[in-house]
């Protein structure tokens, strides 16, 4: 028999952009590592600039935009006393 794998559920995170001088945000899709970090998993498009580089791993919070709508953003890098978490 082989082993089952954790699933990792992929899910949309809205990631700052960069450059544009207003609040800017891009879904993306990520999965969950814990409670509040997940790992990017979308590349950057050309012509794009974001805050978190893909692959990295995240801490998100609840954010509610200018139109009223809630999401997750991230807003910094998962980074402990002893370095970038890798669970």
């Amino acid at each position: 028999m082989g082993r089952l794998g954790k699933v990792r559920m992929k899910i949309v995170i809205y990631m700052p952009l960069l450059g544009d001088g207003t609040d800017c945000w891009r879904p993306v899709q990520a999965v969950q590592v814990t409670q509040d970090i997940f790992e990017v998993m979308d590349h950057i498009p050309e012509g794009e600039a974001w805050a978190f580089a893909p692959g990295s791993r995240v801490r998100c919070r609840n954010h509610v935009f200018s139109g009223g709508d809630a999401g997750l953003i991230a807003f910094e890098y998962a980074i402990t006393a002893i370095g970038i978490i890798n669970c």
